[in-house]
């Protein structure tokens, strides 16, 4: 099954300054989205096989499109995060669809390895719809400084009959962190939480 994708948009966010301090190096957050029709919409589908191999695809897909978007090496990605808003005539269940059973795999190899479960949110909207992408560090869940979000929103999706799916990868944590936790040079990566 091959998405098709109305729209794709990828943006990137740079912060180089935060309550007057100097953010060095800047961190930037790339955000991108895919707008693409719901085959199960206005109907209950039992089976949500379509929707799951549409997650596997742009998992890879919007996975590659942040890593280019920061122009990083995938090793050097240091946070991601995943969220959907289905149309009105879908049901949250598609959402979790293309989010939770395959779209991980093809972007913990977009990202390089990815040990943590990729954080996620989803819900039902209508055109203009925002939803934040929740954010933690790709190889340890413990890592707090990693602890963030970017808001998704594409002014005219998602339409009754689509799908917005966003995935967002950082190049770094959150501006200046001081609230302690593991830090980023005592990731192990073994276990996806340490």
């Amino acid at each position: 099954m091959q998405a098709r994708i109305r729209k794709l948009i990828v943006q990137v966010e740079e912060t180089r300054s935060e309550m007057g301090q100097a953010v060095e190096p800047p961190v930037r957050k790339a955000l991108a989205m895919a707008v693409v029709e719901n085959p199960c919409a206005g109907r209950y589908v039992e089976n949500l096989d379509e929707l799951i191999a549409i997650g596997e695809e742009l998992g890879g897909l919007l996975g590659e499109r942040c890593v280019q978007a920061l122009g990083i090496e995938p090793a050097r990605a240091h946070s991601y995060g995943k969220a959907a808003i289905v149309g009105e005539n879908g049901e949250l269940e598609h959402a979790a669809a293309i989010l939770h059973p395959k779209l991980g795999a093809p972007l913990r190899k977009a990202v390089e390895k990815g040990a943590a479960l990729v954080p996620s949110a989803k819900k039902r909207g209508g055109i203009g719809a925002t939803i934040d992408v929740p954010l933690g560090h790709k190889d340890a869940a413990y890592v707090r400084s990693h602890f963030d979000a970017i808001e998704a929103r594409v002014v005219d999706a998602p339409r009754a009959d689509e799908i917005l799916v966003a995935v967002a990868v950082t190049d770094g944590g959150r501006p200046l962190p001081r609230i302690g936790g593991l830090q980023v040079a005592e990731i192990e990566g073994k276990d996806g939480l340490r």
